[in-house]
């Protein structure tokens, strides 16, 4: 800026009412550096770099000194528009702006009767300087801002990975749990008078175990670092039939009628959903009914229906909120878009689940 000013300076020279422009001499080489000094401390005096610099733009003027394109306010102006301000901030830019250009249009036309293209071109570098800091002030905030969207949504990414997790350990264990204890009691009872019937609760305990073992593996192993490639999938639909078994196998009185087609092909998340409704509604009828209990699946209108039906034990009455197991299936049925309903009818609790075949991955 320094070398500009003064081959302007030395190059210039216009007619004026009361003589010709001054040349480059030591004053105005002086009041050149003057205002290019500034220039270096504008990045931490911004606001008196700025007043330094137009100060010294209408000296030289009013020196004689046909200075008239003055690029280092334009400098300075970047700077401060680059930089998070207040209202206040910016006003007294525009006021120091307008006035020092004010005074600098008005000693110029004095002491050299310059062109008008003159004063644009120095208004243009000014408001050019300005807009091109200000754009690049809105870029960074629009990065940081996208920065932070991105934060958030790994943050919720996580958070609800956790808490599908969660769910699906406490439906998973859960079932296996209260599995487990049907089946060793039922081992414990009938070790002496039926002792074929023992060893098949154990067996069952035993197979219980192994399968709840892969469905943790399958649940957690894509939190783990190198997992295996290989892993079970996670129980569907297809599975609905064996659990209706395994509980047979204890001596309860549970059925299933089946009224889908054989070639329903269910979204994956739909699927892993209707067998986990189903596998809760099936533990709690175990634990709080008289043992027996009837599923039934149908479909129709792009709709999923499960309904697990079961007598209540006398004295007990069903609860329709509150607990984890009722809360969790209201959530996978809610983030399909489909709906659950658990109630007491007469003598009866009854869980119906309506899940979209096609459902959205949660």
């Amino acid at each position: 800026m320094f070398g500009f000013s003064v081959a302007q300076m030395a190059t210039q020279a216009f007619g004026a009412k009361a003589g010709e422009a001054r040349g480059a001499d030591m004053v105005g080489v002086a009041v050149c550096l003057l205002a290019a000094l500034p220039l270096l401390a504008r990045h931490r005096a911004p606001r008196a770099a700025l007043v330094a610099v137009l100060g010294a733009t209408v000296a030289l003027v009013a020196l004689d000194y046909a200075v008239l394109t003055a690029p280092a306010p334009a400098i300075v102006l970047a700077t401060l528009a680059e930089r998070d301000r207040r209202r206040q901030d910016a006003f007294f830019i525009l006021i120091a702006c307008i006035a020092a250009f004010a005074a600098f249009v008005a000693v110029a036309w004095a002491r050299f009767e310059p062109e008008p293209g003159e004063y644009t071109i120095t208004a243009l570098l000014w408001a050019g300087g300005w807009i091109v800091g200000d754009r690049r002030r809105l870029a960074r905030q629009r990065a940081a801002q996208e920065r932070e969207r991105t934060v958030r949504e790994q943050r919720l990414a996580v958070a609800e990975e956790r808490s599908r997790i969660a769910r699906e350990l406490h439906d998973s264990v859960g079932h296996a749990i209260n599995s487990i204890l049907i089946q060793a009691g039922a081992a414990r009872l009938v070790q002496d008078s039926q002792p074929e019937r023992s060893r098949g609760a154990i067996a069952t305990i035993e197979a219980i175990a192994r399968e709840t073992m892969q469905d943790i593996d399958a649940i957690l192993g894509g939190t783990r670092n190198g997992a295996p490639a290989d892993l079970e999938p996670l129980p569907g639909m297809d599975r609905i039939a064996a659990l209706v078994e395994r509980h047979q196998a204890a001596g309860l009185d549970f059925s299933l009628r089946d009224r889908t087609s054989p070639e329903l092909r269910l979204a994956p998340p739909t699927d892993r959903a209707a067998y986990r409704i189903a596998q809760e509604a099936m533990t709690n009828a175990a634990r709080h009914g008289t043992g027996a209990a009837e599923l039934t699946l149908e479909c129709g209108d792009g709709v999923l229906t499960l309904t697990v039906v079961n007598p209540v034990a006398d004295g007990a009455t069903g609860r329709t909120t509150g607990g984890h197991g009722l809360t969790g299936m209201r959530e996978r049925a809610a983030l399909l878009g489909g709906t659950l309903d658990a109630r007491s009818v007469g003598d009866r609790f009854e869980v119906r689940a309506t899940l979209p075949q096609g459902a959205r991955t949660p």
